[in-house]
């Protein structure tokens, strides 16, 4: 086995890191890479571990458009330059135009420190993974399972008895570092490792940031309670006082211990923080209204 590879069933494999790239033999000398990981350090050792078992890549399939998961394709590509590369619907158009992320999470054109490594990727010419369900893709067959929340659209990746989650959940050790786990719908985010706790057969799962686990159901609930504490601190900053997005913010970072240093940070954990605002909007728990020129969320009358 290559030193960095980890197997988790015959002919599947992962490369541990901040972000894991999972590689799915074909059984003919070939591999499906799924996600890349952040950057080309990431790529090279992903590259590295392939060649130490002969394998040759038949394809890249990026589970979401996240810079992370994205950031090596580039690299890869440019040795690799026919592989195909593979996402879901919107999130392909992120990878193939890279500043959306940032544009988006900003809301204008980004300003420098916003366009870093960790929020803008190099671009790579994805194209439309199949539909959810089974496929087969860069000789390797496997199911797509539709796990939206966390980004616009995600897909987790099953193959046998191994799943491969994405970020629909995520390590505990990822959880305690980050309480603000990000997400695009929290109401999505929750209902997708919802789904994903009542597959049947799955041996070993496997988060996109974090180790492996044999307690499928152990890692849904832990996720869960993480979304679900998510939800709870911004209702309770609601109800402290009517109040923009970045006062909310505040008030929920300190409730939860977290401390933002850079400015990738603020619009990272705004986003989230506007995600479950929208779920409370949406469950008739609290209100929105223009006051002062300013866009404030204030708790439900009587409520």
């Amino acid at each position: 086995m290559a030193p960095e590879l980890q197997t988790l069933a015959p002919g599947v494999h992962f490369l541990p890191g901040a972000v894991n790239s999972v590689v799915l033999e074909d059984r003919r000398g070939g591999a499906l890479l799924v996600d890349t990981g952040l950057d080309e350090s990431h790529a090279r050792r992903l590259l590295r571990a392939l060649e130490a078992l002969a394998l040759t890549p038949t394809g890249i399939l990026n589970t979401h458009s996240h810079a992370d998961h994205h950031g090596g394709n580039a690299f890869i590509l440019k040795r690799f330059p026919d592989l195909k590369v593979f996402a879901p619907p919107l999130e392909e158009a992120i990878i193939r135009q890279p500043i959306l992320e940032p544009l988006t999470l900003f809301g204008a054109r980004p300003p420098r420190d916003l366009q870093t490594k960790f929020l803008l990727a190099p671009p790579s010419p994805a194209r439309l993974a199949p539909e959810p369900g089974l496929a087969r893709i860069g000789g390797v067959d496997l199911e797509l399972i539709e796990v939206a929340g966390h980004a616009s659209m995600m897909f987790a990746v099953r193959v046998g008895e191994v799943l491969y989650a994405a970020d629909a959940l995520f390590g505990p050790e990822s959880l305690e570092k980050h309480p603000l786990t990000f997400c695009a719908d929290s109401r999505l985010q929750k209902e997708a490792a919802a789904r994903l706790g009542e597959l049947e057969g799955v041996r070993v799962v496997l988060p996109g940031h974090g180790g492996p686990s044999q307690d499928l159901a152990g890692l849904v609930a832990a996720n869960l309670a993480a979304y679900g504490r998510v939800t709870a601190a911004v209702r309770e900053a609601v109800r402290e006082g009517a109040a923009p997005v970045d006062e909310l913010l505040a008030r929920v970072c300190c409730a939860l211990g977290v401390t933002m240093t850079n400015a990738g940070a603020v619009v990272l954990n705004r986003a989230v923080v506007s995600a479950h605002l929208t779920e409370l909007l949406e469950r008739g728990e609290v209100e929105m209204g223009v006051e002062g020129n300013r866009l404030l969320f204030h708790p439900v009358a009587g409520g």
